[in-house]
């Protein structure tokens, strides 16, 4: 495979790396947390049949650089990235999936510019908020902040998925609900980890590796508590798509989604794996996102 076209947007405070592959409408993929567009790097491929497909880091992430020292990061400022990279690169409407983190900020941009987004499909959004009691997640989340604080990112990634019931010695289990989690193999390579378009897991997770203490000094807590505009959302233009994965049934996550959806008055859609499905079963993955598209 070839690898994709790639390209760096200059933004207020940043510049946005990006990767282009394929043809047709637009669709932006924007991953969560820590994570960069190398995470999406199998679903971008598989869809650029159909899609012109442009998968970026968000702004502070991996080869996103910041202008100046990091803050706490602003989901509608990441909104206004998207938006920005939605302008340079087709003008819209266009399709757009996110994932946890990043279908926070894919919600955001629907909501804020409505006008660039023909529909949105929010993976597992992490909206603590909007939980009928949000307090012990929100205290979870603190935990996590008050660890890396004391103790530093090695200690905050143990603390993290320990309270998600994940083995912290193995590198490829699944991913935590906040996306703090280095790839899989499956993103970019194939199983035999040859790197099928350059842009492979090695390097993924080396960069991915890089961004915790950002993740967790200024991430996990505003993207966490940030609301979604469920009113301006719920308008059904642009189309919101809630997309759940079948095995986080159990998971706060799961509750989280359902409760985005009974706000949106819809019904969520099925996604194959847990909350990162787009890894673990990119095939599977990238059907599901595409009949959810709706094309």
């Amino acid at each position: 495979m070839h690898q994709p076209e790639t390209g760096v947007l200059e933004v207020p405070g940043a510049r946005i790396h990006y990767e282009v592959r394929g043809s047709g409408p637009l669709l932006l993929m924007i991953p969560g947390g820590p994570q960069d567009a190398g995470v999406l790097a199998a679903p971008a491929r598989l869809l650029s049949h159909r899609y012109t497909t442009v998968a970026y880091d968000p702004r502070g992430n991996s080869r996103s650089a910041l202008d100046g020292e990091p803050g706490d990061q602003d989901v509608e400022l990441h909104a206004e990235d998207a938006a920005r990279l939605v302008a340079e690169l087709g003008g819209g409407p266009a399709r757009v999936f996110g994932t946890s983190g990043g279908a926070q900020i894919g919600l955001a941009l629907a909501a804020l510019r409505p006008d660039l987004v023909h529909t949105v499909v929010a993976h597992e959004p992490p909206c603590l908020m909007l939980l009928e009691d949000p307090s012990h997640a929100l205290a979870q989340d603190q935990e996590v902040y008050d660890t890396y604080v004391r103790d530093g990112v090695e200690a905050a990634i143990a603390r993290f998925l320990g309270m998600h019931g994940l083995d912290s010695d193995d590198p490829h289990h699944p991913q935590a609900p906040d996306g703090a989690e280095a790839p899989r193999d499956s993103a970019g390579s194939q199983g035999n980890g040859r790197d099928v378009d350059g842009t492979g897991a090695a390097a993924t997770f080396a960069r991915v590796s890089g961004n915790f203490d950002y993740f967790f000094g200024h991430g996990l807590r505003p993207l966490s508590r940030y609301v979604p505009d469920t009113a301006a959302l719920a308008t059904g233009a642009p189309r919101v798509v809630v997309a759940l994965g079948r095995e986080s049934v159990g998971q706060t996550i799961h509750g989280i989604g359902l409760a985005l959806a009974a706000a949106l008055a819809t019904d969520p859609a099925d996604f194959p794996g847990d909350h990162g499905g787009f890894e673990s079963h990119p095939e599977d993955f990238a059907l599901a996102l595409e009949r959810a598209l709706g094309d």
